[in-house]
């Protein structure tokens, strides 16, 4: 949700805003050439620049350790829905996922992948479905369809594409990762984020490489092989 680095928090987290570990310090000075330029690069991250600097935003949050989820990552994309989506304390940055060494998803990625990490303190979601292709089936999940929609705490997701209908209080647009104070997580230096008091995404469609959350209460959870994803 609206799906990296942290950078990201991993699942049991509970760490408030004032002791959040940054990620991504660096040796030279603030003023330095270097520096600057490392800067630049890590905010196009977030911003649909073309290959050859993401190439190199990659290469500069992999050596500062700007990862995401602190686990390998399947390298297999699952889609995620939600009539609606509603929480509290939500921040979002650029960030990077890791697949396990010589995982055969890598591709041509090098085994890594931009992702938008969106952070969310408490979270409750209507009608979730979630599915992934294994190929010719489905496994498919769904939960919250009844009076009680599904709930979360410290909720993240790393995804490279989420859309629908987003309402936001006290939005701040534009911060460095690295100061966010409104989650529980935050980014590395540098980097472009975003954050507000509370959101809220009616119709939510996102594409996550990883969620982690330190409570995820699932109402009517049905588990399944199906023809169709959601």
């Amino acid at each position: 949700m609206a799906s990296s680095s942290d950078a990201v928090s991993s699942a049991g987290s509970t760490t408030e805003p004032s002791e959040v570990p940054e990620s991504g310090s660096m040796s030279e000075t603030p003023g330095s050439p270097e520096r600057r330029g490392r800067v630049r690069l890590r905010r196009a991250a977030v911003m649909g620049v073309p290959a050859t600097a993401i190439a190199a935003t990659l290469m500069i949050l992999t050596a500062e350790g700007a990862l995401g989820v602190q686990f390998a990552i399947s390298g297999m994309p699952f889609t995620v829905t939600a009539t609606n989506l509603d929480g509290e304390g939500f921040a979002q940055f650029g960030s990077l996922d890791q697949m396990a060494e010589g995982s055969p998803n890598e591709g041509d990625t090098g085994g890594q992948v931009l992702v938008v990490v969106s952070a969310i303190k408490k979270a409750t979601l209507t009608k979730l479905c979630q599915s992934v292709d294994l190929g010719g089936t489905n496994l498919l999940i769904t939960a919250g369809a009844g009076s009680q929609p599904v709930s979360a705490t410290n909720l993240t997701t790393d995804s490279t594409e989420l859309s629908g209908d987003a309402a936001f209080d006290n939005i701040e647009i534009g911060n460095d990762a690295s100061t966010l104070n409104k989650s529980h997580t935050r980014g590395s230096a540098g980097v472009f984020s975003q954050q507000a008091d509370t959101v809220h995404i009616a119709n939510l469609r996102q594409t996550n490489y990883a969620t982690t959350a330190a409570v995820f209460k699932l109402p009517g959870l049905k588990l399944r092989f199906s023809d169709k994803g959601c």
